[in-house]
Formats: structure tokens, C-alpha cells, sequence
């Protein structure tokens, strides 16, 4: 029996911002879809950044920055990424590791999905890992000193 991969769970019909976006529209995105997070690719989808409702409030409105400021200012940029043929396991060990709740799937250089915690829980063999992923994503973190 094949071992579950990426290519199975991804979600593939995914909603980006481009740089120059205003972080007012990747707001509005995330609200309309209900995450908190949201890729950010270039004119050839490839993917240069995540923007995060996190970011959104540190990086802009903490720092009273306009919200027609552009998405590139204030995204975060060492984006994490896997390959589609990346089994579920390993993605999940990726997560937990890098403390990430979201993964950009790229392919040959373009983003072709995008796998979400949630994904990795609701499917059984990779359940166990799936709550480590995410026991170890949620760990409390200590005030900005």
C-alpha cells in the first residue's frame, strides 16, 4: 500500500495576493475565507511569501502603517514549501517542526496547492502526527521584551 502523499489532501484551488496587493484586500481574503493566512506569489505563481493575520497586525497596524500598504512590506518571507509528492507523514514532521500551520505545495517552481493542519487531522493515518503537528504549533509563547 502507497503511503498517503500531499498530492492526495491538497487543496489546489488556491487564493493568493501579489505583492503589490494592499494589505486591506489580503484582509478581506482571509475574512471571506475564513483563514488566517494566505500565500503571496509573484506574476508566475510563484510563491515569495505568506501573509498572516499576524503579520497584518505587527507589522502594519502596530506600526500604524497605511492599509493600502503593499502586501510585499509586510509578509513574511522564508516561506516553507513542499513538493506534492512529499508524503503526509513527513509534512506533518515538517509543520511541527517549523511551527507552521499552513504549507504552500510547489511544483516545478509554481504553487499547485496548499495542505492546512486541519487537512493532515482529518485524515486517519496521519491523525496521531497531525496532533503532534499541531500540540507543537500552539505552544504557548513568551512576550516581546
Amino acid at each position: 500500500m502507497r503511503e498517503e502523499t500531499l498530492r492526495d489532501i491538497m487543496t489546489t484551488n488556491v487564493t493568493y495576493s501579489n505583492p503589490q496587493d494592499p494589505v486591506m484586500q489580503a484582509a478581506q481574503k482571509m475574512k471571506q475565507l475564513n483563514v488566517g493566512s494566505i500565500p503571496v506569489c509573484d506574476a508566475n505563481q510563484n510563491v515569495i511569501g505568506m501573509i498572516t493575520d499576524r503579520d497584518i497586525c505587527l507589522r502594519c497596524v502596530a506600526d500604524n502603517l497605511p492599509n493600502s500598504t503593499p502586501v510585499q512590506q509586510v509578509m513574511s518571507q522564508n516561506v516553507v514549501t513542499a513538493s506534492p509528492d512529499m508524503t503526509v507523514d513527513k509534512a506533518a514532521h515538517l509543520m511541527s517542526e517549523r511551527q507552521i500551520r499552513r504549507l504552500p505545495v510547489v511544483e516545478n517552481g509554481k504553487m499547485v496547492g496548499i495542505v492546512a493542519i486541519g487537512d493532515l487531522a482529518t485524515r486517519h493515518p496521519s491523525a496521531e502526527e497531525a496532533g503532534h503537528a499541531l500540540s507543537d504549533i500552539s505552544s504557548p509563547s513568551q512576550p516581546l521584551q
